[in-house]
């Protein structure tokens, strides 16, 4: 194991002492997070510890928060889910972004051939649940070729009612998620998927408001970077983006790099939507957490130039972004408030999932997943199941 990235195992009962702690919902003051076998048992003063439970402090200008959840993250470490489609290749993506504070995520595959992505499926019904896996995300085939973005024309598929045959092993790979232009597929399609326990979310799609309308009926709950690969809102063509703001139900995921949305835009929708209802996402390439200045995307090369990616023609193909820089950028850039933007990182897509017992908040009986931050939002360490990863020795044994 690389030096600064030993990691710390604390079994059985400890209280882990912050001088801030914002338990997904607000902000306590030296405030004690009780940790037993790697679940929440509760908060309490820091004198209020229950006698005989090991204490450990963090600095006094940190802060702790839940971890993050990433809904979309294509890809870190050197590795591209689309070129590895397998368990080892999902878990090794998870690792690559827990140093930036990720503690759960779904590796997403952005459309390729049916093999490749009934590949994803697969081995998301076996990694899910373990290594900061919780599912996969399948960002298209189904999606408009009018809004392709960087994903590959000659992969974009017309859905079937036939293809809800495999997609069905969706449902058994944990909490998984697929990307489709609502207004490409069959009735009842949203539906069907839906009702198996697979979230569905609109992107890469021409959808009008009432075709999002329809689908929300149906049990679309979901917006894919909202703003990207979408029509613009206007005042009598509302489109995706319009649903999004007058619908509470949708949960719209966000890109906050400072290049795929303007600064004052992400503060727009965060007033109309509310940090309940918007998830901050990496839409993260391989790039992360690796010194490439290159990469090849399934037959194109993709350039890292100033915290842009993009393909030779300019098309801007994910991000070099990951959550602790998503959620430094909403504060340092949108100017939001700090509980938004750590709420919008880790309780709000808990939510999406339906996960809001288990993760993304300071709750008794959730997975202690936690990350330390310094004043700058800046990673000191982070905890999945109590277990620190720890990249800057972040406390002190009392």
């Amino acid at each position: 194991m690389q030096q600064g990235q030993d990691i710390v195992a604390c079994h059985g009962r400890h209280a882990l002492l912050g001088a801030r702690v914002f338990d997904g919902r607000r902000w306590h003051n030296d405030a004690a997070v009780l940790i037993e076998e790697g679940r929440i048992r509760g908060l309490a003063a820091w004198g209020e510890v229950p006698n005989g439970w090991p204490l450990r402090r963090l600095p006094d200008d940190a802060l702790l928060a839940p971890g993050f959840i990433d809904l979309q993250v294509n890809g870190g470490g050197g590795i591209l889910l689309n070129d590895e489609p397998t368990v080892e290749g999902m878990r090794a993506i998870a690792r690559a972004h827990r140093r930036y504070g990720t503690t759960a995520c779904l590796p997403t595959l952005i459309t390729d051939s049916r093999r490749q992505t009934q590949a994803a499926v697969a081995a998301a019904r076996t990694a899910a649940g373990s290594g900061g896996v919780l599912g996969v995300h399948l960002e298209g085939p189904f999606i408009s070729p009018a809004r392709p973005g960087i994903h590959r024309a000659d992969h974009i598929a017309v859905p079937q009612v036939s293809d809800l045959d495999w997609l069905a092993d969706l449902a058994g790979a944990g909490r998984s998620l697929i990307t489709l232009a609502p207004e490409r597929v069959p009735d009842g399609f949203v539906n069907t998927l839906a009702a198996a326990g697979i979230r569905v979310s609109a992107g890469h799609s021409q959808a009008t408001a009432e075709v999002v309308m329809r689908a929300i009926e149906e049990g679309l709950t979901g917006v894919t970077h909202l703003f990207n690969a979408m029509p613009p809102l206007a005042g009598r063509e509302p489109g995706i983006i319009g649903a999004a703001f007058a619908e509470h139900r949708l949960t719209a995921g966000i890109i906050v790099d400072g290049i795929h949305v303007d600064p004052i835009t992400v503060r727009a929708a965060f007033a109309a939507k509310g940090a309940d209802a918007i998830a901050l996402v990496s839409d993260a390439m391989p790039s992360v957490g690796a010194r490439l200045n290159e990469f090849q995307l399934m037959g194109r090369t993709i350039s890292l130039r100033q915290g842009r990616l993009t393909a030779q023609d300019g098309t801007l193909a994910g991000a070099h972004l990951d959550m602790a820089s998503a959620v430094r950028n909403a504060v340092k850039l949108a100017k939001l408030p700090l509980d938004d933007a750590l709420r919008a990182a880790s309780l709000t897509p808990a939510r999406f999932l339906g996960l809001e017992d288990e993760r993304g908040a300071f709750i008794c009986g959730a997975h202690a997943d936690m990350v330390a931050l310094t004043s700058d939002l800046d990673i000191i360490g982070t905890w999945i199941d109590g277990v620190e990863h720890s990249y800057v020795g972040c406390y002190e044994h009392l």
